[in-house]
């Protein structure tokens, strides 16, 4: 079961609530089917058991949990082969990206707990392209910030677009990379207080923090870092990650930047300018690179490599203002607090947004292990501003 932490569940817990949530909204909620474990709910609902009891129910074993998890994919199969209805799909779409979820999360929970990295994902050998310094100008202007019923599935709190004023600004083309940030933490970033917000000091203090999560200092002269159970090298030009909301708040202090808020982040990832470009154009594209969806060349998703690549990578996929890796490689911390947009109602999964507003910061764009059904330039991600154990950089904006 592994060692109880409260950022992370027991694995085997984790893999029956993923089939459980694929059976409890497609097959019970959606088709009024009976449970197929009588005790189910008692197990595996994340609403109803807390936290710190998972690592003591009297869960089926491995063998049973992954007998449970194939015996809902075939009655899945078999609704869906009988047409499924048009009404059912919604609960199909949100128990698949659920899923999606947890992959990811799974992913980073071995990085937490030292277990062995996932194999046979990605590739093994990832992009040596070097660092993309500079920053990009977005013109000011109407943003329609959110998301409309018209682009497929998506989540309650992306909903309504709405419009969102911005000022010009100036956003950079890449994430910040590990040198750059090691170049904070060698000036001494973490022991100098006016860097810090007093909430982010006070986490500082009591995780006692001299430098991010899994770093090991140096090397002969280089930064290495934990990765799953062994060290390695940092690459210098890969996008810092595994950093807290807090230590991306302090670097930008330090640097003399600012973090975008969302509105900022999505204009400038599917943003386009007038023609003139003295202002941001009605229209925008789908993705960052125009409306096809990803592929290898474009962004770092879905495992197709088997960590972060450098920043400066990938340019197919760079946006109409020049930002590269918006999408995939590292999810990107941004300035705003999650809270609703007006009008919101919570959709059928009302645990999912609602009870979380207000505590959480913003994050967009997806990372390296990130599903391209998640990774929408629209999506929401949230977490809290202490939490450094998944997957986050982030991107700056001049002040």
């Amino acid at each position: 079961m592994g060692p109880y932490l409260g950022i992370v569940n027991p694995v085997l817990w984790e893999i029956g609530h993923i089939a459980w949530f694929h059976e409890y909204w497609t097959l019970r909620h959606a088709h009024g089917r009976p449970p197929l474990i009588e005790r189910c709910d008692r197990l595996w609902d994340s609403s109803a058991v807390a936290h710190a009891t998972r690592w003591h129910l009297d869960l089926p074993d491995r063998a049973g949990t992954l007998g449970y998890m194939a015996d809902v994919l075939a009655r899945q199969e078999d609704m869906l082969a009988g047409g499924g209805g048009t009404e059912a799909r919604y609960f199909y779409d949100l128990a698949i990206r659920h899923e999606d979820m947890h992959v990811e999360a799974l992913t980073y929970m071995r990085q937490t707990l030292s277990y062995a990295p996932p194999r046979d994902l990605g590739a093994v050998e990832r992009p040596r392209a070097g660092p993309l310094p500079g920053d990009v100008a977005v013109p000011g202007g109407r943003w329609r910030l959110g998301s409309t019923s018209e682009g497929g599935f998506i989540f309650d709190n992306e909903k309504w677009a709405h419009d969102a004023a911005l000022q010009p600004f100036k956003i950079a083309r890449a994430p910040v990379t590990n040198a750059e940030f090691a170049a904070f933490v060698e000036a001494g970033g973490y022991r100098t207080h006016e860097f810090w917000s007093d909430a982010g000091w006070a986490w500082r203090e009591q995780r006692g923090a001299e430098q991010p999560v899994y770093w090991q200092g140096k090397r002969d002269g280089v930064w290495a870092a934990r990765r799953y159970q062994a060290a390695e090298e940092l690459a210098p030009h890969a996008p810092v990650v595994f950093v807290s909301w807090f230590e991306a708040e302090a670097w930008c202090r330090w640097a003399g930047r600012r973090l975008p808020s969302e509105a900022e982040w999505e204009a400038a990832a599917i943003g386009l300018p007038t023609a003139d470009g003295t202002r941001l154009a009605d229209q925008r594209r789908r993705w960052p690179w125009g409306d096809d969806g990803p592929t290898e060349t474009r962004a770092n998703l879905d495992f197709a490599f088997d960590g972060p690549v450098d920043v400066a990578a990938l340019a197919d996929g760079d946006s109409a203002f020049g930002c590269r890796q918006m999408i995939g490689n590292a999810w990107e911390w941004t300035a705003s607090d999650f809270l609703p947009f007006a009008g919101f109602a919570a959709d059928p999964y009302k645990d999912y947004s609602q009870p979380w507003f207000g505590s959480r910061k913003v994050l967009r764009g997806g990372c390296w292990a990130t599903s391209a059904r998640i990774a929408r330039p629209a999506y929401r991600n949230f977490f809290t501003p202490d939490r450094s154990d998944v997957f986050a950089g982030f991107r700056t904006c001049a002040i």
